[in-house]
Formats: C-alpha cells, sequence, structure tokens
C-alpha cells in the first residue's frame, strides 16, 4: 500500500504527483477515501483542492492530519476558485507556506507542522451533517443545504411510478424518496459520481428496494430493461457548462430502459436536450414548463 495521496486531477505541469499515490477525490469511482487515512500515516499529498470554502478547508485538514509531521503537501487551485484563499487557510492551520502562481492556479507548498491548528473544527463543518428537513448531506454535493427547485419540479410532476427503474445523479436521494413512495416500484438504482452523495443517499433512503451505486453514469453501471429512468441531469463538469453531460445521460437512459420504458427528465430552459431526445426515443412529451424548468416524458 503506497503511503502517498492525490485529489482530483492537478495538472501535471503545476504538481509533481508521486507515483503509486492513492487517488483519494470522492468524484471518481473506486478512490480511496482520504477520512479512512490513519493520522500521521502518508509521507506526501497533492491536492487539487475544490472550490468550496467549507469542502476545501474540510479536504485540506484531512490531508494534514493524514500527514507525517515534517511530510510536503501541495496544495493548488484556480486563483477564481478558490487558489486565492489556500494560502490563508493553510497558515490558519498552522502551516508555513511558499506560494507561486503559475496558469492562473495558485500553488502552495508545505510541510506538515508538528503541531496543527483548528483541524478539528474544519473536518465537523465539512463533514456529513443533517440539513433542514432531517435528509443528511454534505458540503461539496450538489445543493448540498437546500432544496434544489429542478429535482422538487420533477416531484411535482410524476405519476405514480411502476416496476424496476434507476435515478440517474440521484444526489442525496430526495427525488429516489418521492419515486419509491409508489408501491409499484419493485426496485430503483441510485447512482451517482459523488461518493459523498451516495453515503448520504444510504441515510436518507432507508428502503429495501434501493440500490445504490457509486458509479459515472457515461461509463455504467450496466443496467438493463428497466422500466423507467429519473434524471436531474448535471451540467457542470470540473466547474464549467458541459452540455453534452446531460445528453450523455439521455443516451444511457435509453440504452437503460426496455422498449416502451420512459425518461422523465427535468432541465433548466436553455439546455439544448430536444434534439437527443427525438434522436433517441419514438416519443417525446412536454410535461411541464414554467420558470427556469423544463420536464420531458420520452417513450423508448
Amino acid at each position: 500500500m503506497t503511503d502517498t495521496c492525490v485529489y482530483g486531477a492537478p495538472p501535471a505541469a503545476l504538481a509533481e504527483v508521486p507515483p503509486g499515490a492513492r487517488q483519494v477525490s470522492p468524484l471518481i469511482p473506486d478512490a480511496a477515501a482520504l477520512e479512512d487515512f490513519a493520522p500521521a500515516s502518508l509521507s506526501a499529498a497533492v491536492i487539487a483542492a475544490p472550490p468550496g470554502t467549507i469542502e476545501r478547508r474540510y479536504v485540506l485538514a484531512l490531508a494534514l492530519r493524514a500527514l507525517q509531521p515534517g511530510a510536503p503537501m501541495t496544495a493548488l487551485a484556480p486563483k477564481e476558485k478558490g487558489g486565492s484563499r489556500l494560502r490563508k487557510e493553510l497558515e490558519a492551520f498552522g502551516c508555513s507556506v511558499e506560494e507561486v502562481g503559475r496558469q492562473h492556479q495558485r500553488i502552495c507548498h508545505v510541510a506538515r507542522p508538528a503541531a496543527l491548528e483548528g483541524i478539528e473544527a474544519a473536518i465537523v463543518a465539512g463533514g456529513p451533517q443533517r440539513i433542514g428537513g432531517g435528509l443528511w448531506s454534505q458540503p461539496g454535493v450538489f445543493s448540498w443545504d437546500r432544496d434544489d427547485p429542478g429535482s422538487q419540479a420533477l416531484i411535482a410532476a410524476l405519476p405514480r411510478l411502476a416496476g424496476q427503474g434507476a435515478d440517474l445523479g440521484c444526489g442525496i436521494g430526495v427525488l429516489a424518496q418521492a419515486v419509491l413512495a409508489s408501491a409499484k416500484v419493485t426496485r430503483l438504482d441510485l447512482v451517482d459520481l459523488d461518493r459523498r452523495a451516495i453515503a448520504a443517499a444510504r441515510r436518507n433512503v432507508e428502503d429495501p428496494r434501493a440500490q445504490f451505486r457509486w458509479a459515472d453514469v457515461r461509463r455504467g453501471p450496466e443496467l438493463s430493461g428497466l422500466d423507467f429512468v429519473v434524471t436531474n441531469p448535471p451540467f457542470h463538469d470540473t466547474g464549467l457548462e458541459d452540455k453534452a453531460l446531460g445528453q450523455a445521460f439521455i443516451r444511457r437512459a435509453h440504452a437503460m430502459l426496455r422498449p416502451g420504458g420512459a425518461l422523465w427528465l427535468v432541465a433548466n430552459r436553455h439546455l439544448p436536450y430536444e434534439a437527443v431526445l427525438g434522436e433517441s426515443f419514438a416519443k417525446v412529451l412536454p410535461r411541464g414548463k414554467g420558470g427556469a424548468f423544463k420536464i420531458y416524458e420520452a417513450r423508448k
């Protein structure tokens, strides 16, 4: 087992990742969990720091806790996505920081100090927690501390579904709870790229019909013959709008459905999904439109 780790995908030109470093990003399926590393067990870490303040401080604190005293850590982020705050955040944890700027990123080099300051508070603030309504969530998960209006719009439009289905991009399980309110649903696979979302959904959806899959929808899981798919697909990848992401969800949903099966989709009004829906499905029916969202039922 290697004693080094890397979080995310730091640009090779900006940070050297030790050979054999274990991936620890929750957005990369099958990666190790940084939370599981014992204190002072790592000899080096490279962190492509996430943009959210609470999430970023959580990751930095976990990495520092896992490092041996004196072990090196490189943390970097685009200036406009948290990089400008990295130095102060690391200094607040007791680190002496060497900082450089390259390619619009701030790159901080530290050696883990013998005594750390404030990391436990950062770990508690960024860890799993209950939000309004008693649901479990975690900073960094999509819409982690508030209702997502797109999912709520889809819930309002859904009929009582039946048979086997999947929730693609399930988040913390809000949409799945509504689907499983129908006694005619026999199985629901909840799929999400974010390990933290899947962990929260397991706690929020305590139903034997629910199955949980940490996976990238664009590449799996291998589901087929489904009666229905529900999805509020993401349209950002690594912080940038990516219309192809939702289009890939539509194509994957089509592949998972049986003939006659239905996709229920909610999307922001500006997203260009109509063409791929029309190419993939035999019948596409608008089931709600107004405000910022549009809802479609598409039959295979």
